[in-house]
């Protein structure tokens, strides 16, 4: 039977189920990866199951988030982090190696491979022809003990690229024009996979790019073939073995197409407060801003950087903006510093910062009050950037580049002979040097795992009962972020591994009393709107409302890592049958729901609203598994009981 790439990959990995779209399946995975924030309780789940080394055949932990040292939090878990890699099994990358998704691509993955990560733009590895999904802590865990990780098998839509980019237009464009198509939402139960002549006009750093942000439309993941521009990529990274080609076969089917024509496409732009509101640059040409932050593990390479320096060469920063700048990784920054391409952007007025991800999700370098920002990350929700005031705008490089100097977002062919771009490309050669990754003992029985003060043990739910006499502990609207429920900046990501802590924040920036609330109710049920969870793979956004009694959530719809999250920790999800009986519920009504188990079982619950005295129908969008796995009160107690 022809194939595309996906479904070959999924064939050499699946160990249950039909590859048929919507079906529930289960694959082996080969690497995982983890970062300082959300890799904190992963290893401390997967400490609980009592297995001294990984099973799968690569894993690695970074430091590449809050690397800020301002009291003893951070410095504490990174130490954690190393010495817990060392015992068992699991290779470190040292805070200043650079970002994970970058580095991994860089020195690990390799076309063909199923990658786990404990982060929503883990399928950035797709760029190399990677089956690279984002998913929770809990979930990487259990992959490192060798448990299969559990998916519905994806429809697969083939993009199909056509032509070659105009100068000044970028991959980042190529994104932003499937994002202006497909929405926030619209990549649900999808992987996108990229085909055509126009492939081959694209370098992995730029393929980088689109399978980066591909999270952003709630995607699976996003994939590239494996072909000659991959295998030139390997050659430089002194890793050909690991090449190999890998293409769909001819004449294969998909479920769905996508025509992009790449020549007709220009310089765009994500206003706030979603990666979908899309429009062209020369639209906002009357917007000022104040910062521009040219990085993130979506536009932080060489190229990205050479072309903003070659724009910027010989200017200045306008006086009134702020110019952030950093690189993917240290490979990266190493080879930037040799070319003179970071003197030119320094010289241009630009202030560089760590090879890490801070910025992109406010840890440090966050807008002034009412400041607006322009960025070349891959989200913009309200509050992303460390203020909720602010509006974040995101772009390429070149964009961000004419916007630093001119005050006002650019066009950057209004300002710029973009021609010279043309002539930009990789380096002949890399800059292999990787004594910022640790390799782990030989044997780690000896290895004396430390943990710090601030961190404590994982909390883990109780079974779900029978009958929930319960009331409504909060009412949220549409696109609630991960984000809003546990923000990733310095403060609250510093409390990651001490959940007691953190819950006295969840949700804190919007509705600051939701945690005494929550404690003064004991057990309680949010209610939540469209696309409810989107954004960061970040499980604290499930487990601290699960530590404070939150047992439930009822929404229009769910983004699937949020979901995921919520079964792993035993919160049951639940979607409206119909959904304008979203508007039937207020904070504080008195619910009852009977018969849980037998009802999740059966896939359909009615939830009385006894304040309201209405019946109202939901949805159990569970499969048998996931049913067990909420009743047992969560994976760790379900994986033990079936241990058992």
């Amino acid at each position: 039977m022809k194939q595309n790439i996906t479904r070959k990959i999924i064939a050499q990995h699946l160990l249950s189920g039909e590859m048929v779209a919507g079906e529930e399946i289960s694959i082996r995975i080969d690497h995982t990866l983890t970062h300082d924030v959300t890799g904190t309780p992963a290893y401390l789940a997967f400490e609980t199951l009592g297995i001294a080394k990984v099973k799968t055949e690569r894993s690695v932990s970074y430091i590449d988030h809050n690397m800020l040292y301002t009291d003893n939090k951070n410095p504490d878990d990174h130490i954690y982090l190393q010495t817990v890699a060392k015992k068992h099994g699991i290779y470190l990358s040292k805070a200043g190696n650079g970002i994970c998704h970058t580095v991994h691509f860089e020195r690990f993955s390799r076309p063909g491979i199923t990658l786990l990560g404990s982060d929503s733009h883990t399928p950035t590895g797709g760029a190399v022809g990677a089956f690279a999904m984002g998913a929770g802590g809990l979930d990487v865990a259990l992959a490192m003990a060798g448990e299969p990780t559990w998916l519905k098998m994806p429809q697969v839509i083939n993009v199909r690229l056509h032509g070659k980019m105009q100068p000044g237009v970028s991959a980042k464009d190529v994104i932003l024009e499937m994002l202006r198509r497909e929405t926030v939402k619209g990549g649900v139960g999808k992987v996108y996979e990229y085909t055509g002549d126009g492939v081959a006009h694209i370098s992995i750093r730029d393929r980088s790019t689109i399978t980066n942000m591909g999270a952003e439309m709630g995607a699976t993941t996003s994939i590239f073939p494996s072909d000659e521009v991959t295998r030139e990529f390997f050659i430089k990274e002194n890793r050909e073995q690991d090449w190999i080609s890998l293409l769909p076969d001819e004449g294969c089917e998909y479920d769905g197409y996508i025509d992009i024509d790449l020549s007709k496409l220009e310089p765009l732009v994500a206003m706030p407060d979603m990666p979908d509101n899309v429009t062209e640059a020369r639209n906002c040409r009357d917007v000022k801003i104040n910062q521009v932050f040219l990085g993130s593990c979506t536009n932080a390479s060489y190229t990205d950087f050479a072309k903003a320096a070659a724009i910027m060469d010989g200017k200045m920063t306008h006086p009134d903006v702020s110019f952030v700048v950093a690189p993917g990784s240290r490979q990266l920054y190493l080879m930037l510093l040799q070319d003179g391409i970071i003197g030119k952007l320094v010289s241009a007025g630009a202030r560089m910062i760590e090879c890490g991800c801070g910025a992109c999700c406010g840890i440090g370098q966050a807008p002034s009050t009412d400041g607006v920002s322009l960025r070349t990350a891959n989200r913009n929700f309200k509050g992303r950037g460390g203020h909720l005031n602010a509006k974040l705008y995101i772009s390429s490089p070149e964009v961000a580049a004419a916007s630093a100097i001119t005050g006002y977002i650019t066009d950057p062919r209004d300002m710029a002979d973009v021609t010279m771009l043309e002539t930009i490309v990789e380096p002949k050669n890399y800059i292999i040097d990787d004594r910022l990754i640790l390799s782990p003992a030989e044997q780690g029985d000896n290895v004396e795992v430390i943990r710090g003060p601030n961190i404590k043990p994982m909390p883990i739910n109780q079974p779900l009962p029978d009958t929930l006499s319960i009331k409504v502990s909060a009412v949220r609207g549409d696109n609630i972020t991960t984000d809003d429920i546990t923000p990733a900046n310095a403060q609250f990501s510093a409390l990651r591994s001490n959940i007691p802590e953190i819950s006295k924040y969840c949700y804190g920036r919007i509705d600051p009393e939701f945690h005494d609330r929550c404690k003064a109710l004991g057990n309680s049920i949010i209610i939540g709107g469209e696309n409810y969870g989107q954004g960061s793979s970040r499980e604290h956004a499930a487990i601290a409302p699960m530590y404070l009694g939150v047992k439930a959530i009822i929404a229009k719809s769910m983004a699937r890592i949020h979901k995921n999250n919520l079964v792993n920790h035993g919160v049951t999800p639940l979607l409206f049958a119909n959904p304008t009986d979203y508007d039937a519920f207020d904070m504080f009504d008195e619910l009852l729901i009977e018969n849980i188990h037998a009802g999740l079982r059966q896939k359909s619950l009615v939830v009385r609203n006894v304040t309201k005295n209405r019946d109202i129908p939901v949805v159990v969008d569970l499969t048998d598994r996931e049913v067990e796995i909420i009743i047992a009160g969560g994976q760790l107690r379900y994986v033990a009981s079936k241990n058992a």
